[in-house]
């Protein structure tokens, strides 16, 4: 009864339900472990949340009330610079060296005039420089004040024209503010705010935590940066998560997520009330798993060290319960694994592809396997009884007969023999058989044979197709060579022993290196480092003797050739290829080239002195002309005398500034300066100017810029001269009382086009490829009224200058059609864009 109790089926049940028991229990510790460290982790990155806030929040406080006094100051200052003890400026230096002093967070401060002349300063040797005034910024109007971005350098020196680099880390943020004097003057009063002051401040206020700080203007312009991921100033967030998603709908907020390092962070982030500030906070989220993981680590240690208990429990009641289970039913097991080897056996000699066989000690076959079977047609007892060199072919029974040798005393014999298979076929077998002893005396053999046909058919295709390889590589024009992996000559073909004199014989075997120069050895033995490194294929150029002594230019190629299984690279392959009559064609045509480029700067230089030797006397002309007329206002003959003479003069100097704008333009004198641009503000002065010669003609000008910017990188003097002349040629050739169309737009492509159309004559199809080349001009316009036919000319070289383009088109009803494309720059629409919120 007992026994029944206890049976195997039972053991199993019980072993079962203990397992289960722990593994529910084990579950419960886990789940529990889960909640409480997921609470744990919520309070810990909620308490990481407010104390970035907090952090943003008195950092940007900071920095708001430092803008803020600076400001009080500046507007004290100008106040004081108005009263009439200081009509001279030099009396403000006092007044500054005080205010300086109650600024513990500025640098030093300066008194510009509207020129960028500095008037006063706390720094004595900044006081007389020029500044250029674009370098500090966009200027406040009068009576208003601008915070810029960061500078680099110690102070107002290092914006001078003529000031050496600043050093390396060192920079400040110029705090500008406008006033106009009682006679109409304008001054600027610029204070320059240590940035690292600040960034003290950030560190102070951070502690040992490894949050980094980022102050930064509206446009994204890191100014101020503190903590362990710093970045340098002046760097623009442009594609952080702060200016594109929250602001400026919100003004401060905390967030996980992206951040200006990599990774996910946690973000603060607060804006200024008053000032184009904004501050942001981050910490890695890293940092905020490792604060959780330090708080709940005893309890995770202690949950494991109860999970394991449980699980040890388990497995010790699971062993116990097997084991009582294993030892009733090993027997049964045991016998029922005895009978299954048994078939398997059975099945496993049925199934072999070889021939397999028994014979008694003179070689009669006494068993033999199912393959045999399928192999010769024949059934188990028509072979059986039978010797095995009956089977085989006559020519190699001989050789069978050897196996079965008694003196011979080899562990294992072998022999390859034919046998003629059911259909005809004949087959070749690699036959093995091993002697069978009892005591001192053979008993029989037992051998086994392997049809090798098919593989013999593949070594012999092989070998065919290796031959064939070697034949290709032995009448190949090009010099063949193969090297070992030990960089020794394996085989040159006939073209290799044509181009270098030397014969196979005297090569085979030997190092490449051994006929060749050190220099030229070391060479090549980088080279085919590399191409064993990459295991792939090099090309490279390099010089080899010839057989006639003279040096040629080859084009090597080295190919790794695939190894056996204990390498994977077998060797290289190299093949030359002469090019010295090739690259002495090159060196000609680039000797030609530069012949050409020098006759082209000649050239160049030598309309640029003309024409400067030309506008002394020209301005001479100009001016007796000018002052002939306003003397003979009243002999009309006399007005009208020099009247032409300065109209001539006007229009020889105007063809001596196009010649000289072509020659800088193709020296490196007429480099473009490209910067920003919103080009609308650029084409409307230009319209402006021309407005005097509109009015002439009594045009109508319909000009559409579009409300968005159109922002591209431009040189704004060159573009101008761009625009100048597409408007003044359209107001030339336009009829009286009609109108000229200017439209500004983005095409799709990203590119800003202007377009200039007339209602003239327009072009002739045939000269609209050839207008915008230099003194060419339209035959419509070759009576003198269509200038010097450089204008053009030189709009098409500024373009490509600034990587666009102009073409000229006519238009269907009439008139001709001028596009001006330049390459728009996005990143800049959705920076003034954010501008413009604020």
């Amino acid at each position: 009864m007992q026994e029944s109790e206890f049976s195997p089926h039972t053991l199993r049940r019980m072993s079962a339900l203990a397992t289960a028991f722990g593994l529910v229990l084990s579950l419960a510790v886990v789940a529990a472990v889960v909640w409480l460290g997921s609470y744990q982790y919520q309070e810990v990155l909620e308490s990481d949340r407010v104390r970035s806030a907090l952090e943003a929040r008195v950092i940007e406080d900071h920095a708001t009330r430092a803008v803020e006094t600076s400001s009080l100051v500046l507007t004290y200052i100008s106040g004081q610079l108005n009263a009439p003890d200081m009509a001279q400026h030099h009396k403000a230096d006092p007044l500054l060296a005080q205010a300086l002093a109650a600024l513990p967070f500025v640098r030093s401060l300066h008194l510009l005039d509207g020129k960028g002349h500095v008037l006063a300063s706390t720094a004595a040797s900044d006081v007389g420089l020029a500044i250029p005034l674009d370098r500090l910024g966009a200027l406040p109007a009068p009576g208003r004040e601008a915070l810029g971005g960061y500078r680099p350098g110690r102070g107002l020196s290092a914006l001078a024209a003529t000031s050496a680099s600043s050093a390396s880390g060192i920079g400040f943020i110029p705090f500008i503010r406008s006033s106009r004097t009682s006679d109409g003057n304008v001054l600027l009063l610029v204070a320059l705010i240590n940035p690292d002051f600040l960034s003290s401040f950030q560190l102070l206020t951070l502690g040992e935590q490894q949050d980094s700080v980022y102050l930064l203007s509206y446009q994204g312009e890191v100014l101020v940066s503190s903590g362990p991921r710093s970045v340098s100033p002046g760097t623009v967030f442009e594609e952080h998560p702060v200016f594109r998603k929250f602001l400026p709908a919100t003004e401060h907020f905390t967030y996980q997520g992206d951040g200006a390092s990599p990774g996910a962070q946690v973000v603060s982030f607060r804006l200024s009330k008053s000032r184009p500030l904004v501050v942001v906070v981050e910490q890695p989220l890293s940092a905020t798993r490792d604060h959780w993981f330090t708080s709940v680590r005893w309890f995770i240690a202690a949950a494991v060290v109860s999970v394991l208990f449980v699980v040890l429990m388990t497995v010790g009641i699971r062993r116990s319960l097997r084991a009582r289970e294993l030892g009733l039913v090993a027997l049964l097991s045991a016998r029922a694994e005895v009978a299954r080897k048994e078939d398997d056996l059975h099945v496993l000699v049925k199934s072999v592809q070889e021939l397999l066989f028994r014979t008694d000690p003179t070689g009669v076959l006494t068993y033999v396997n199912e393959r045999w079977v399928n192999m010769t047609g024949h059934s188990v007892e028509q072979a059986e009884n039978h010797a095995l060199t009956e089977w085989v072919c006559e020519a190699d029974r001989a050789g069978i007969s050897q196996l079965f040798d008694l003196e011979n005393t080899a562990p294992v014999r072998t022999q390859t023999a034919s046998m003629r298979a059911s259909d005809g076929s004949l087959h070749r077998f690699d036959v093995a058989v091993v002697p069978l002893w009892e005591g001192d005396q053979i008993i029989g053999f037992a051998g086994s044979a392997v049809d090798v046909t098919e593989r013999l058919a593949a070594e012999s295709a092989l070998q065919h197709q290796l031959d064939f390889v070697a034949f290709l590589l032995e009448i190949s024009p090009l010099p063949v060579a193969t090297f070992d992996r030990w960089g020794r000559f394996v085989s040159v073909n006939r073209a290799w022993e044509d181009f270098t004199g030397l014969s196979r014989e005297r090569v085979m075997g030997q190092p490449g290196k051994a006929f060749m120069g050190a220099a030229d050895a070391a060479f090549h033995a980088e080279k085919d480092a590399q191409v064993w490194r990459s295991g792939g294929t090099l090309r490279y150029e390099s010089t080899i003797r010839h057989r006639d002594g003279s040096l040629r230019e080859v084009i090597i190629t080295k190919v790794v050739l695939p190894g056996d299984d204990q390498h994977a690279n077998g060797g290289l392959l190299s093949t030359m290829m002469d090019v010295s009559e090739f690259r002495a064609a090159e060196r000609a045509k680039d000797a030609a080239r530069h012949a050409a480029e020098e006759s082209s700067r000649t050239k160049s230089d030598f309309i640029a002195n003309i024409s400067h030797e030309l506008r002394t006397p020209l301005q001479s002309i100009l001016g007796f002309s000018e002052l002939g007329m306003m003397r003979g206002k009243e002999q009309p003959r006399i007005m009208g005398m020099f009247t032409d003479i300065h109209a001539a003069g006007a229009r020889m100097l105007a063809l001596v500034n196009d010649l000289l704008d072509v020659s800088k333009i193709a020296s490196t004198l007429g480099a473009v300066n490209l910067e920003r641009t919103d080009i609308r503000g650029l084409i409307g002065p230009v319209l402006q100017e021309l407005t005097p010669q509109i009015h002439a003609k009594s045009l109508a000008v319909d000009a559409q810029l579009g409300p968005a910017p159109l922002i591209a990188k431009v040189d704004p003097v060159r573009f101008a001269q761009v625009v100048r002349n597409v408007v003044a040629n359209a107001i030339k050739f336009a009829p009286a009382q009609t109108g000229i169309e200017v439209l500004a737009y983005l095409t799709g492509d990203d590119h800003i086009c202007i377009s200039v159309r007339d209602h003239g004559a327009g072009i002739p199809a045939a000269e609209l490829d050839r207008i915008f080349e230099a003194f060419v001009q339209s035959s419509r316009t070759q009576d003198g009224s269509g200038g010097t036919g450089l204008g053009l000319a030189i709009c098409k070289t500024i373009m490509e200058a600034h990587g666009g383009r102009i073409t000229a088109d006519n238009a269907a009803d009439g008139g001709a059609i001028f596009r001006i494309y330049l390459p728009a720059r996005r990143s800049a629409q959705r920076e003034t864009d954010f501008q413009t919120l604020y």
